[in-house]
Formats: structure tokens, sequence, C-alpha cells
């Protein structure tokens, strides 16, 4: 009887322990192709796979019980089904149908239409606020550090201002958008990329290579798109800060009102401090910028009758900025005491879009920006005003296999300051004011497996008169695996260099234009190829582009010609832009996700028979963020970096003794992050582990900053003395990389839906 009990209990446990196999195929509805990486997650088990080109899944290792299931893929609503019993082995179909609560893989940017990344023949990188949670910084400015061919390169030692570089081209050249809407340029392009509060992101979407003929002038080398998210589906609440040990502060809060059913309201705060003046190269100057910023960005949405929207946002932006030597105080501003960079910066925007009554698809889309600044570089002051209004009516219509979209921009710019860019020769100050309207057009035409976009479209000057900027996109989907883009783009630039180069404020070296500059133009192209493979319950993404920019005409500042000057002049030759990048995604059937890229590129210019490299433009890049979760304790671990080859640097000619290259360098930081169910997050970390810092003598003469005991001849060139044996003068445009260390940093992140 004892062996019958014991035999009948070595059956239960068994039972209770089998080990049970779920299948199953996962289709679209209403779409021939198959729903390949669509992944399948088992909550309680918290294990899943993704399905294969087929569309078919498989997981082993079931135990007898009750689960929730959910299937999730690119641009459908997730599925959840409950209560499902396994105990044997057991086969289950999905279907998925296409709903307003889809994942985040639509994207707008490069076509202006809202469409799946995979679908669009142009080429979008996505960036989530998740992606940037995994290194918490205080601007999306540093955010964008870990994104492959995108590099924010500072422009100055002493007040940290800087832009952001796209495949080798400078800053001036990547236009960035707020919500579609191109509020950061001019003087922003400098100081407006802070200030945009990072628990307000929704995305950012990145599209690189030409994008003229959608977005105008500045987008030459591509466009950066700041996604805001949507009132109605943010939290209620949420709240993130952080500090290191630097002390320096960061606080985003973030907080939905809903007025009615049709109205939702989302109010963001952004504030940054650091008053904690450090100098650890000791050059006798501060290694970070001294700021005190304050950022309000409030968002409203409507929902009006037959599904139309409408979205009013507004911001206002005040940040007061130092740098320069360590017993500088506002007391010294504009003198030739002591030497310091002092900015004080006002910015209000406005921006919003209106989808018309009536059965055509109108939208009207508008924004204002007034940004003013107060700034003294030493003892030169600068002072400018700028005002852009801007307006544009969209007509997106179907047309049998022709998805067209039309578009009337007009842009209208005010910009003033007190250098030579808006004196004339009466002595007086006369404002530029510049409109442009312009049209374009731009059709879509979809047959099976193939796409093509063809694009134009034409502006008009008020100073420079007519530009035409052309573009095609061609796209091939073999399957569901493997894309293939072609795209190729006329880019068209203005020049202002008093709001694009701080090196023209800063510093001893004299401005010298040599000519009228002329509007700089450009042709792109750039081949994409992705391809996703799926190996057992592993995904791997693999996107390569090959890409290619000539300019006809390229405005560069000339270092080289004569140490103590920036000679600016048209291009009497051609310039170059070429490189091949490769970004890959690794997704593994245990909690370890790896993305990683590079890019190598190939800049020069060149003029009168004589080929060389742009200074401050690497030959290759590299970036890389490994994460790793354990659900069940909440921790997760996130390792992310980036590499960077070698540079040539702004030197003050052949005896300068600082380096005329930069080394092969490197950012890289680990987290740590506790989740816990009630919405709080505690994160803690290190930022620049191989604690990485610039040489210290980056700033020549720092020991002089108003070249008091500089010595120069007839001719203006500097004379060698004992005190000056290299005939420097003061300098701080040598500049590649940040100068803060290790440190520690410590933050908490709160959301209440």
């Amino acid at each position: 009887m004892k062996l019958h009990i014991l035999f009948i209990c070595c059956l239960i446990s068994f039972a209770a322990q089998a080990q049970h196999i779920l299948t199953g195929k996962i289709t679209l509805e209403g779409q021939n192709e198959t729903a390949f990486g669509a992944s399948v997650y088992i909550s309680e088990l918290k294990t899943g796979t993704i399905a294969d080109t087929s569309g078919s899944y498989r997981i082993d290792g079931i135990p007898t019980g009750v689960y929730t299931i959910k299937v999730s893929y690119i641009s459908m609503p997730t599925v959840t089904e409950k209560n499902v019993r396994i105990s044997a082995n057991t086969s289950k179909d999905f279907t998925l149908k296409p709903g307003s609560n889809s994942l985040e893989e639509v994207v707008v940017t490069g076509t202006m239409k809202e469409v799946s990344k995979l679908d669009s023949p142009v080429p979008v990188d996505i960036i989530t606020a998740k992606f940037i949670y995994k290194n918490p910084v205080p601007s999306i400015f540093e955010g964008l550090s870990y994104v492959n061919g995108v590099r924010p390169q500072l422009n100055c030692n002493v007040c940290n201002t800087g832009d952001i570089h796209m495949n080798g081209l400078e800053g001036p050249y990547t236009m960035v958008l707020i919500d579609g809407m191109p509020m950061v340029s001019g003087l922003s392009t400098v100081y407006g990329l802070s200030g945009i509060p990072n628990s307000l992101i929704e995305r950012v979407e990145i599209v690189k290579g030409p994008a003229s003929t959608l977005y105008g002038s500045e987008a030459v080398g591509g466009l950066i798109n700041i996604i805001t998210k949507n009132p109605s589906k943010a939290p209620i609440f949420s709240a993130d800060v952080f500090s290191t040990t630097w002390r320096d502060v960061n606080v985003d809060l973030g907080v939905k009102f809903t007025p009615n059913e049709r109205t939702s309201s989302l109010l963001g705060v952004n504030y940054f401090n650091y008053q904690n003046p450090i100098d650890n190269n000791g050059d006798g100057f501060t290694d970070l910028t001294l700021q005190n910023r304050i950022s309000f960005f409030n968002k409203w949405s409507f929902n009006l009758k037959n599904n139309r929207q409408a979205n009013i946002a507004a911001r206002y932006y005040y940040e007061d900025r130092w740098g320069g030597e360590m017993r500088w105080n506002k007391t010294f501003r504009g003198g030739d005491q002591v030497y310091g960079e002092s900015i004080y910066t006002k910015r209000y925007e406005v921006l919003g879009n209106y989808q018309l009554p009536g059965p055509e698809k109108l939208t009207l889309q508008y924004s204002f920006s007034s940004h003013h600044q107060n700034s003294v570089y030493g003892k030169v002051p600068f002072n400018a005003d700028q005002k852009i209004a801007f307006a544009q009516l969209l007509w997106d219509k179907e047309i049998g296999k022709h998805n067209l979209l039309f578009g009337t921009p007009f842009r209208y710019t005010f910009y003033n300051d007190n250098t030579t860019a808006t004196r004339h020769l009466d002595g007086q100050d006369h404002p530029d004011k510049i409109l442009l309207p312009g049209i374009f057009v731009q059709d879509e035409i979809r047959a099976g497996a193939h796409a093509l976009l063809l694009g134009a479209r034409y502006d008009y000057n008020s100073r420079h008169g007519s530009i035409f900027t052309p573009r095609v996109a061609y796209k091939y989907k073999f399957n569901q695996t493997d894309v293939v883009r072609l795209n190729v783009g006329r880019g068209f630039r203005i020049v202002n260099l008093f709001t694009e180069d701080h090196a023209a404020l800063t510093g001893s070296r004299q401005v010298i234009v040599k000519e009228a500059l002329n509007p700089e133009q450009s042709w792109n192209a750039n081949i994409n190829f992705v391809k996703k493979i799926v190996t057992g319950n592993s995904f791997v993404g693999f996107d390569a582009s090959v890409f290619y920019t000539h300019f006809t005409n390229r405005i560069l500042p000339d270092y080289d010609t004569d140490p103590n000057q920036i000679i600016y002049n048209n291009l009497d030759g051609y310039a170059v832009s070429k490189g091949v990048s490769l970004n890959l995604d690794f997704n593994f059937p245990f909690p370890l996700k790896i993305i990683a890229g590079g890019t190598y590129m190939e800049n020069f210019q060149k003029e009168n028979g004589v080929r060389f490299r742009p200074v401050l433009t690497e030959k290759f890049t590299g970036v890389w963020s490994v994460s790793y979760e354990m659900p069940r304790a909440g921790l997760s671990f996130d390792y992310t970096g980036n590499i960077y080859g070698p540079m040539r640097l702004p030197v003050l000619g052949p005896e300068d003794p600082r380096a005329k290259t930069s080394p092969v360098w490197s950012l890289q930081n680990i987290q740590i992050t506790r989740k816990f169910d009630n919405g709080l997050e505690i994160y803690g970390g290190i930022k620049n582990l191989l604690n990485f810092t610039p040489p210290s003598n980056s700033i020549a003469r720092a020991n002089d900053p108003f070249d008091k005991n500089v010595k120069f001849d007839d001719q203006g060139q500097v004379i060698a003395t004992p005190d000056n044996p290299y005939r420097q003068t003061f300098d701080p445009s040598y500049v590649f990389a940040p100068n803060q260390g290790i440190r520690g940093f410590l933050g908490i992140r709160y959301t209440f839906r």
C-alpha cells in the first residue's frame, strides 16, 4: 500500500513539474505579409520569444499553469490574452489588427506623414526616451552622444556652447525641429538645444542626408526632430531629479491636466543649476561653465469633430551662464581685468498645428520664436535679437497609387546684432529682414514591394533669389527581413557667421570676410540596407548605409593661412563628405540587449589644387549600449559608450606646442537602476569611467587672456619673446571633448499614471 501511495505521489510531482511547449502563428489582419519579429511574452514567467519569417513562434519549458500572454508588433496594438491554461503542449494563433494604440515605431520626419519605420522610403533612426534614460543627462544635446553618426561638438573651452555634427558635417548643416517645426536655428543653433525637458520627450527621429525638399534651408546634412509627448497619453505626473559629484542639479517635472474629454494639457518644467567652479586641469579657467537655467513647456491637445486634431505648445527659456578665470565675478563683466564669458539668454516659442474641417486632409502648421542674447566674451560685447515666424499649409491627397503631399511654407526672419553683420557703411545697425515663401510637392508611389518618392521644392529668398531643391527616394522591400533604400537630393544653406560660429566672437583672432558669402549648395546621395535575422529566440538587426555629399560651395573657417585670423570666403573648388555606417541590434532570449554602431568618414576640401581635411572632423566614430535586466529583482544595468577617431585641431600655426590632432578618445558610463512597482525608480552610476579629459594646455596663453603681454610687428604678426616663445595669442577654440573627468551620479525618477 505504501508503495502505491509513493508511486501516486511521484506521478503527481512529475505532472506538476512537467514542461510544455507553446507554439502558434501570428498573422496581420488584411495583409499578405507575416508578422516577422512579433514579440510573444508570458508575463508570469517573464519569458518570451520572437516570431520567425513565417510568423511562427515557439516557447519551450512552460510549467503547467494559467498565464497571461502578450503579443506585440511594430505599428500594431499589443494583444493581451489572460487566463490561458497550459497543461500540455499547446498551439495558439493570434491575429493582430491595426489600431491607435500601436508601438512607438511610427515615424513622421522622413516624409511628413505617419508611416511605420520599415515602410518609410527615407531611413529614419529612432531614439526613445528609454534610451536617453540609460545615461541621464541635463539636456538632449548631451543625450545624442551615443547615437551612431551624431556627435555633439563643444565649440568653446570657456562657455561650453556647442552644436550637433552629423556624419562629419558641422552643426549648421543639421536642422533641429521640435514637433516638426523649425524652432532651433540661427542664434538658437548654439544655445537652444538645452532646456527641453527630457521627461516630455516621446522620441527623437533622426534623418541623415538631404531633407531640404521638405524642410528648406539648413537641412543639408540631415535633421533631428524632437517629438514631445501627446498630452492625452502622457502620465498624470512625472518627476526626474539627479545630481553628480560635481554638485550640479537637474530637475524635470511633468504634470497632465484634462479639463474635459476632448482637451488635455501637459506642463513641463526643467531646471538646471551648477554653481561650483572647478579647475582640475590647473589652467586657471573653469572646467565646466556655471549655469542657472529654467525652461517651461506647456502643450495642449484638442480632439475635434470627425477625428480632427489640433495642438498648440509654448516654451519659455532663460539661462545665465558664465565661464572664465576662477576669480571672475559679475563685477568684471565686459572689462579687461579678469577674463570671463557671460551669456544671458531669453527665448520664447509658440508652435502648433490645426487640421482644417472639410473632406480634404488640410493641416495648418505654425510657429514663432523670439531669441534675445546679451553676452560678453572678455571685453567684446555681443548683443543679438532674432525673431522667426513660420507658417505652412499641407494638403495630403491620395489618388490611386499616388500619395501626394503639397505644402506652401512661408518664413520670416528678423535678425539684428552689434557686429559688422548688420552694420552698414553709414555706421548704423540695419536689421536683416528676410522673407522666404515657397512651395513643395511630394509624390509617393507604391507598387507592391516598390516605393518611389519624388519631391521638388521652390523657395524665393528676398536676398538671394530663387532656390530649387529636388529629391528622389526609392525603396525595395524584398520581404519582411530585407529592405534597401536609395536617396538623392540637393541641399541649400545660407550662412550667418555670427549666429553659427562661436569662434568668430571669442579669443583674439580677427574675423576676415574676404567677399560676399554666397549660399552653400550640395548634392547628397545615400544607400541604406536593412536586414533582420531571427535565430531561435534571438533577434539581430542589421542596418548599413553608404553616404556621399558633394559641395559646390561651402563656407568653412580658415585657421591656417594666418594664425591671428579666421578667414571666410566662397569655396574656389569643391568639398566632399563621404563614408559608411553600420548599426547592429542584438536581442537575446535572456534579458540582454546590445546596440552597437560605427561610422567611417572621409571629409575633405579641395581648393586651388590643395586637398585638406577640415578641423574637428573625425575619421571614425563608434557607439554602444549594453543593457541587462533582472525583472524579478527589479534591477537593470546599462553600459554606454562612444569612441572617436583623431581630428585635426585649430592650432595657432606650426610653432604652436599643442598637438595638431586629437588622440583616439572615448567616454564610457555605467548605470544601475532599481525599479519599484509603484512607479518609483532609483538610479546611480559613474560617468566617464576612463577619466578622459583633453590636454591641460588646451587654452592658449590662459595666463594672458587679454594679450596684454603679446608683442606684434607692423604687419600684425606676433613677435616671439621670452614670455611668448611660441608666438601665441589667447585662444580658447582648441576644444574637442568636455573637461569633466570621472564622476558619480545619483537620481530618482517617479511616474504616476
